[in-house]
């Protein structure tokens, strides 16, 4: 079905090439569509690389083999499939994921583990491994191409190309950082997202750039739920050519480590944040801010708790200032909570405080709040620090409606 733009949509923003990463994109024609949907991206050598996957049990062959892949900290190249996640496919899907790991590793004259490869699409369906082996050639004599056809390449059900940029300083080099994502739905990782991709030309050492990606997802595509759903194929990978010519960073000492970590949560929560804005169906963008929990992860259950109900996803998509359900959200979450302390607003207006009402409670400027595309749900346990926000979108007819039409 022909999908419309989100309302929550951004354009896809300027961004610098980065030394030592090459896109190019192609027709492997995975499913009836005319459009590009398989990306190569060539890495050059000496290029670290991390990643964060999806925790689930049914994870895809690609998912299994980068699991092992990124142990070894580098990478030469990257493809990526779109319209087949090659998920649930046995032994027929693991054949075609070696065989492009194959293919592209002959042509490199690298080895087969530095190349990743992620799939997206539907479960279930062996990658056609004919299709792949063109697609593949096709693509590795590509003409190179920019960040925003790259970013459409990846995407299935999405309604955007999803890009963005940052830079830091390490000493008196300025380093550059670019990502693209795509995601719509299935969307609720526990440690990552649908698939992103991040590349840099600092100079990160393998071991200390695992640990600033796990660190930047905690806060960012750990902090993203859609629909509650988790895929079979989540991935995000972080790849640093060296190219930009400062001294290695290797751990928090070194000189500009903590300008990068800065620069790479931040372009870790802006791609998080355009996957919740393209959320199949949504209408308004929603973040759920959650104060005075236990502890910040106790925190970040809570948001989870209440982003993630469908009871309150529907009252804001009506734009409806249903407090109660925030408090069902909170009491479900299983963590520490005190019904007598739990306070909720929206846009800056409390509602309820210490566990009741608030007494001269004026409903009209959260409802005018509620009207709009961008929506802040305030919850403040009372018990301790722990904090943490939430992004979320709220649930439309159109979200059943993608859903119910997404294999034809």
């Amino acid at each position: 079905m022909e999908l419309s733009t989100s309302p929550l949509a951004l354009p896809f923003p300027e961004m610098p090439s980065i030394e030592g990463v090459t896109l190019r994109v192609a027709r492997a024609r995975y499913k009836e569509w005319d459009r590009y949907d398989l990306t190569f991206v060539e890495l050059s050598e000496g290029t670290s690389a991390a990643g964060v996957f999806t925790q689930s049990a049914c994870a895809s062959t690609e998912v299994e083999l980068g699991r092992e892949q990124i142990k070894e900290g580098s990478a030469r190249a990257l493809i990526v499939n779109a319209g087949n996640s090659n998920a649930f496919t046995g032994h027929r899907g693991a054949e075609a994921v070696e065989q492009i790991m194959a293919q592209v590793s002959e042509e490199m004259g690298c080895a087969p583990t530095q190349v990743f490869v992620s799939s997206t699409g539907v479960i279930g369906v062996p990658l056609p491994k004919d299709r792949a082996r063109e697609g593949v050639a096709n693509v590795l004599s590509a003409q190179p191409c920019g960040w925003e056809d790259a970013a459409d390449a990846i995407a299935t059900t999405d309604t955007f190309a999803k890009g963005a940029h940052g830079s830091a300083m390490i000493g008196d080099t300025r380093t550059e950082l670019c990502g693209i994502i795509k995601g719509s739905g299935m969307i609720a990782p526990d440690m990552a997202t649908m698939l992103g991709y991040i590349f840099t030309d600092a100079d990160i050492a393998p071991a200390f750039l695992q640990e600033l990606l796990n660190g930047a997802n905690a806060k960012t595509y750990s902090c993203i739920t859609v629909d509650g759903d988790t895929s079979t194929s989540d991935t995000v990978l972080a790849f640093a050519t060296g190219k930009a010519g400062h001294a290695r960073i290797e751990n928090w000492d070194s000189p500009g480590a903590d300008a990068f970590a800065a620069a790479l949560t931040d372009v870790c929560r802006q791609l998080a944040q355009l996957v919740v804005r393209d959320g199949e169906g949504a209408s308004k963008f929603i973040a759920v801010q959650v104060s005075g929990a236990n502890n910040d992860e106790s925190a970040r259950r809570v948001g989870l708790a209440v982003a993630n109900s469908p009871l309150v996803k529907t009252a804001i998509a009506g734009e409806d200032a249903n407090w109660g359900r925030v408090v069902m959200a909170v009491g479900k979450a299983g963590e520490p909570a005190d019904r007598d302390k739990l306070s909720i607003g929206f846009g800056g207006v409390w509602a309820a405080r210490n566990g009741v009402p608030v007494e001269d409670y004026d409903e009209a400027p959260v409802a005018e709040h509620l009207k709009g595309a961008e929506i802040d749900l305030t919850v403040d346990l009372g018990i301790g620090d722990g904090a943490a926000t939430v992004w979320t979108c709220d649930l439309t007819h159109g979200y059943i409606s993608i859903n119910a039409d997404y294999r034809s």
